[in-house]
């Protein structure tokens, strides 16, 4: 019993709080008393919400699947497995990958998207290897070995082959 007063109390508190914290706070000698004026004006300074617009027009949304470097990034590293990938940060990084479960070397890939353009620099592509003597020693260092043109070089040869078929199926 005491509890649902306090939650009701707690509700209207925190309903009190957003309604005093949408107060603009504006000079009201500055603002139109025009109703319609004032609503084209919050609006235009992203302030207001728009119901029923007679001008809708469509986004220019861009998914994950519909961009061919990122999409044949994924394919080029789908045998590892993904710590943490973020499409609007433009970022892939693997978890620590062995072949062997008994190898005491594992490596990690990093994959950052500087543009959506298909070109040799578009990519910055970080390879980290990790080498462990015992579970609680182990010594991790970045690779700058011939696998990272490798690796880019394929990447960018599958999205250059995802670009011409989704060219050819618009036609």
């Amino acid at each position: 019993m005491i509890s649902l007063k306090i939650l009701k109390i707690l509700t209207l508190i925190l309903l009190i709080t957003f309604g005093l914290n949408s107060c603009s706070g504006g000079d009201a000698r500055k603002i139109s008393e025009d109703p319609r004026v004032r609503v084209q004006k919050n609006l235009a300074e992203g302030k207001g919400i728009q119901f029923n617009s007679k001008n809708l027009g469509s986004g220019n949304f861009e998914f994950a699947s519909s961009n061919e470097l990122w999409r044949a990034s994924l394919d080029t590293i789908d045998f590892m497995p993904l710590a943490s990938v973020n499409y609007g940060g433009g970022i892939i990084v693997t978890d620590w990958y062995s072949t062997d479960q008994n190898s005491n070397e594992s490596i990690k890939i990093s994959i950052r998207f500087l543009t959506n353009e298909i070109r040799s620099d578009s990519l910055d592509i970080k390879i980290f290897e990790k080498k462990c003597m015992t579970e609680l020693n182990c010594v991790i260092s970045e690779k700058t070995d011939s696998i990272i043109p490798e690796l880019k070089s394929k990447i960018l040869k599958t999205a250059a082959i995802y670009k011409e078929e989704t060219k050819s199926k618009k036609k």
